[in-house]
């Protein structure tokens, strides 16, 4: 099979029958990036086709690419993820983004379950209270990053301890890390991608590959990772991130 066979039967495995509406006006462009995307990216690695779509629509949110933000969700049911797994995905792009970006995200994916009858809300998956959430997300900060984070928290200027310490540990570890739906390893990988999407943000994608690493997930899970994010966020964003993940993990 030729990239241009593998290409149309994997776009088809995701998309069905489907077509962007580019194919009539821009077919060059949309061939580049199918054969691409789907000729060359997609079957190799290894991501399976459930963590790829997890890492496509953590990468268009983040990049505000939206207008295929629909395809993707059909695209994530269509290959077996659940509800569930989709929104939560989503849900952990909220302390890198900010709330703004993932609602936007999160509205146009809302549209695609109420056209299939998928009840909203869902079943909640949140885990902690208002007073177990510092405690619970510092214990998950722990297990990824380990003892770095009482040397940060007693290094942290008095003035800053909101942001650094209480925020961060409550909210982001807390609130987003505890909750259920998808496992720590997963949420980590997804915040490696998130952060790399955004671009600009070099010593938390280093951070972050060193707690892809202490969480269990390999050098190459994040490479192709990357890989798969590469055609919606260009090579800029995606060799400063592998340089990243070179800087802080040895070749297995």
């Amino acid at each position: 099979m030729n990239r241009m066979q593998r290409a149309e039967k994997n776009r088809q495995k995701f998309f069905g029958e489907a077509q962007s509406p580019l194919a009539r006006t821009d077919p060059e462009l949309i061939a580049m990036k199918e054969r691409l995307l789907y000729g060359e990216i997609v079957g190799r690695g290894t991501l399976n086709d459930r963590q790829r779509m997890l890492v496509t629509l953590v990468a268009l949110a983040a990049s505000q690419t939206l207008e295929d933000m629909k395809a993707h969700t059909e695209a994530a049911l269509r290959v077996g993820l659940s509800p569930v797994e989709i929104k939560e995905a989503l849900y952990q792009c909220a302390p890198y983004i900010g709330f703004p970006k993932t609602e936007s995200a999160v509205r146009l994916v809302n549209e695609v379950f109420a056209g299939k009858g998928i009840a909203l809300p869902g079943r909640s998956q949140g885990t902690v209270t208002e007073e177990s959430r510092f405690r619970d997300g510092l214990a998950a900060q722990k297990a990824i990053f380990g003892d770095a984070i009482d040397k940060m928290h007693a290094s942290t200027p008095e003035g800053q301890k909101d942001i650094m310490v209480h925020y961060l540990s409550a909210f982001c570890f807390g609130d987003m890390y505890t909750r259920g739906g998808l496992d720590l390893k997963t949420r980590e990988l997804l915040t490696f991608c998130i952060i790399s999407a955004l671009g600009g943000c070099e010593a938390q994608v280093r951070a972050h590959a060193q707690g892809n690493a202490n969480v269990g997930n390999s050098k190459q899970n994040l490479i192709d990772a990357l890989a798969q994010m590469l055609p919606y966020i260009g090579f800029p964003r995606t060799l400063n991130a592998l340089g990243c993940v070179n800087a802080v993990m040895q070749d297995s």
